[in-house]
């Protein structure tokens, strides 16, 4: 190669180089700004009866996968959806209290959990007045 085709080279390995360092610069600041799992807060809380005496079930279930508050919500809100359930979510144990004011089988709690992307043990029934 000639003096000129190194020049050329050199420039084009540094247009690669300035588009792969951009577009990782701008990956983290998304992710700064929204959160680890790109929620950016946008997770809208279901609303569920939180006085926990109008329950008759009450459930904890292990979760694998949440790593922040979007997360936690996203759970929180696929149990909250499946109605009569009120669920807190609790991060640094990595698990799910569930009060149900009916039964409900396992399967279906820990599909709800599943549906949204996070792996849910069968959930273990600890009290039903």
């Amino acid at each position: 190669m000639n003096r000129g085709d190194w020049g050329m080279s050199t420039i084009i390995i540094s247009l690669i180089l300035l588009v792969i360092i951009f577009i990782g610069v701008r990956s983290s600041v998304k992710r700064a700004a929204q959160g680890c799992c790109g929620s950016g807060g946008g997770v809208k809380k279901v609303k569920a009866d939180k006085d926990i005496s109008h329950y008759t079930y009450k459930y904890i279930m292990n979760i694998e996968g949440m790593h922040c508050n979007n997360c936690k919500k996203t759970v929180e809100n696929a149990l909250n959806s499946l109605g009569g359930v009120y669920a807190k979510v609790d991060l640094n144990k990595n698990n799910a209290v569930v009060y149900a004011k009916e039964e409900y089988s396992p399967h279906k709690l820990t599909n709800a959990v599943n549906a949204c992307g996070f792996t849910a043990a069968e959930p273990v029934l600890c009290s039903e007045k």
